[in-house]
This record gives structure tokens, C-alpha cells and sequence, in this order.
């Protein structure tokens, strides 16, 4: 199951330097509720691995300013800390894991 995010966690996941993916997305969104089982399906598939989660970016907006998130729904993959890829719009789960494959 995808982590529910917050800021500070989502903060903390990116500074332990394990590989991170996070969704950004909003209720209003019809394509972020499009991508959400996709994420899920991602976040089992990966269990143990990488830490994927989703981040609601109305009540959560500063990672999503701090890595330019301008469109949702964005995926957005970390490792040692840093930005590595983004995926934006509504995407297949293959295009998710072959960004998260080049992490692994």
C-alpha cells in the first residue's frame, strides 16, 4: 500500500537516500484518481524496495514547489536525496517501473 504523505515525511523518506516515489496528486483530479491504483500497484510490486507514496498537494504544497510540480498528476522519483526523473500526466504502470528500474 502507497504511504499517505505529508510534507515533513515525505522530507524525511527523500534525506534517508533510499529510493522514493512519490505521486502528487488532488481529489478534484480526474486523471490523479486515474493514476491512484497504478500507484498502488507500483507500491506492491516494490514493497520493501522503495518507498512509494502519495502526496495530496491541497493540503501539502511545499514539496510540490520545491520540485516545480506545475501539473498533477506527477510522479516524481528520488534516491540519495535528490531528484533523479518526474513523470507527469496519466501514465501506464510499465512507464512508472522502467523510471524506477533505472533508480534500482
Amino acid at each position: 500500500m502507497a504511504t499517505k504523505f505529508t510534507d515533513a515525511t515525505a522530507r524525511e523518506a527523500i534525506a534517508s537516500g533510499k529510493p522514493v516515489v512519490i505521486d502528487f496528486w488532488a481529489e478534484w483530479c480526474g486523471p490523479c484518481i486515474k493514476l491512484g491504483p497504478v500507484v498502488e500497484e507500483l507500491a506492491e510490486k516494490y514493497a520493501g524496495k522503495v518507498e512509494v507514496g502519495k502526496i495530496n498537494i491541497d493540503e501539502n504544497d511545499e514539496i510540490a514547489s520545491e520540485n516545480r510540480v506545475r501539473n498533477i498528476p506527477t510522479v516524481l522519483f528520488f534516491k540519495d536525496g535528490e531528484l533523479k526523473d518526474r513523470s507527469v500526466g496519466l501514465v501506464k504502470l510499465s512507464d512508472l517501473e522502467s523510471k524506477l528500474e533505472a533508480l534500482l
